[in-house]
């Protein structure tokens, strides 16, 4: 393939290795496809965790490769079919290649840093709360869905204070489901206590070491209509997945995120007005850096630990 002149990406050779600059193939975009020239990238665990761990997660990985899911810029190319973009205009996408169906326009009001924090964090909590596979809820709607007034269906959603958490909470939550959330163990006693009042809880959502089994505990002891589904993020956990309480990971795969992905219209139809006020980008960016140089010092940064923050490297 050859080779853009100012191509750069910044690439683990092996496993296990530091991160190095060096020149990348340009691709041209396909049919249904853009190419993004990336003003802000936004780091996730997955980084880290597959630089540290090699070959225990993710095998299917092969050297030398390009890390990154979440990015945001201007658009430079479009392919065949597109049709909802032009070149130059400011968008956020799950890839530099990016599809047409996975892309969403980026108004003004909200910077590059800021919306490289929405791409996996949408996909994956969309998936969870809207995927038949999944808990399969209704779509959130512009203007949000008015609740039942009576008795609204509720959710569970636990780290609501996560990029993948604080998006799900807006999501259930402008699809008109009453959400309740946690931040930590120390609170599933008051969830537990919130839930059990007769509503009819619709399914939880998982983030964390543990979460699941507190979950399981709670869809358990419901007293009234309950769908004892858990859609899991991240996060080990004790229970059954087949069991009484059904435990499904989340699983992003190029069949759930084709033309036909139930995301489609939250990125085509949903977000381009929700962004204008309605949805808010968590959680607040935390820039350490800018150039590719910098992506490694990111990994370390989030590889360390954060709380409530999105770790960004500016390009």
């Amino acid at each position: 393939m050859a080779q853009h002149p100012e191509n750069q990406a910044a690439w683990l050779n092996a496993s296990k290795s530091a991160l190095e600059v060096g020149p990348a193939p340009y691709t041209h975009p396909g049919p249904d496809q853009l190419v993004i020239r990336n003003a802000a990238i936004g780091i996730n665990p997955i980084d880290w965790l597959k630089q540290s761990l090699g070959e225990g997660i993710l095998p299917h990985i092969r050297y030398p490769t390009i890390f990154g899911e979440d990015i945001a810029g201007t658009v430079v190319a479009t392919g065949e079919g597109v049709t909802r973009f032009h070149v130059g205009d400011r968008v956020f996408a799950l890839y530099t290649i990016a599809r047409e169906w996975l892309t969403c326009p980026l108004p003004a009001s909200i910077s590059f840093e800021q919306g490289c924090a929405l791409p996996l964090a949408l996909i994956v909590a969309g998936l969870g709360l809207f995927g038949k596979e999944y808990l399969g809820l209704d779509l959130p709607t512009v203007l949000a869905r008015p609740k039942d007034e009576i008795r609204p269906g509720a959710i569970i959603i636990a780290g609501g204070a996560s990029a993948v958490g604080g998006t799900a909470v807006q999501l259930a939550s402008q699809a008109g489901y009453e959400v309740i959330s946690t931040s930590s163990l120390k609170n599933f006693d008051l969830v537990k206590s919130l839930a059990v009042h007769g509503r009819e809880l619709v399914g939880a959502f998982s983030l964390g070491d543990g979460i699941a089994d507190y979950l399981a505990d709670v869809l358990n002891s419901h007293e009234g209509p309950v769908n004892k589904f858990i859609a899991r993020a991240e996060g080990k956990h004790d229970v059954l997945e087949e069991g009484d309480v059904v435990v499904k990971f989340i699983l992003i795969s190029p069949q759930v995120i084709g033309p036909d992905t139930p995301l489609r219209p939250i990125f085509e139809d949903y977000l381009p007005k929700a962004l204008d006020g309605q949805f808010v980008p968590r959680p607040t960016p935390e820039v350490v850096g800018k150039g590719l140089d910098q992506i490694q010092n990111a990994m370390d940064v989030l590889r360390k630990g954060v709380s409530a923050k999105k770790i960004v490297v500016q390009l």
